[in-house]
């Protein structure tokens, strides 16, 4: 499967972008600057492009630019994704003195997304940190998936769960996106305090 990361060219996308072609995926890093895309696919193994190319090229997008750019940049290339699936992984969060909070939005960036596309946006992916995605071994944690569209999800389950050593667990319809992306901010949390990388394990489920 062809999977187009947008914003690749970032942190996060980067390192997911590295961990999906070490998990067999056909990439392409995706960047306003195509040239920007095409030096930091070449470091991967993987192909770039500008935004719009990716997106019209690949069977999966995965929106992975910062938060504050992932509304503007779905409305840009709507065209170019058309229906092709959406994987939202942007989590809105407030830097504050008492600590990272969520944002107070009532409605999450992936159900945001949802309303300006054509295509399924799923959401998932919040809980895990570039430094891990990044590093020689997939993340020894598990990650939640949620969405509406039984078979975009379906798609992002198994990309989640070769991206990791855990297990992709179905976290329901896309208003669960809300809980999600506000989780980011609890595990920003503790890897401050605790100067750590940790991400999730979910229990009880076989």
């Amino acid at each position: 499967m062809k999977v187009a990361v947008i914003g690749g060219t970032g942190s996060f996308g980067t390192a997911l972008a590295k961990r999906l072609v070490t998990a067999g995926y056909d990439v392409v890093v995706g960047s306003r600057d195509a040239e920007r895309a095409r030096a930091t696919a070449a470091e991967i193994g993987a192909e770039g492009a500008t935004n719009a190319d990716a997106a019209g090229a690949a069977e999966l997008v995965v929106l992975a630019t910062k938060a504050d750019a992932a509304l503007e940049t779905a409305r840009e290339l709507r065209e170019a994704i058309g229906t092709t699936p959406v994987l939202s992984v942007a989590a809105e969060l407030r830097f504050t003195p008492a600590g990272v909070l969520p944002t107070p939005e009532a409605t999450s960036i992936a159900e945001r997304i949802q309303a300006e596309l054509d295509a399924p946006v799923i959401a998932g992916l919040h809980s895990l940190a570039a430094a891990n995605l990044g590093g020689d071994e997939a993340p020894d944690e598990d990650t939640l998936v949620c969405g509406d569209d039984a078979d975009a999800k379906a798609l992002v389950l198994e990309l989640a769960g070769r991206v990791t050593s855990g297990r992709a667990i179905d976290a329901g319809p896309l208003a669960s996106a809300r809980s999600l992306e506000g989780m980011t901010a609890v595990i920003v949390n503790v890897n401050k305090r605790y100067r750590a990388h940790a991400g999730l394990r979910i229990t009880g489920v076989s």
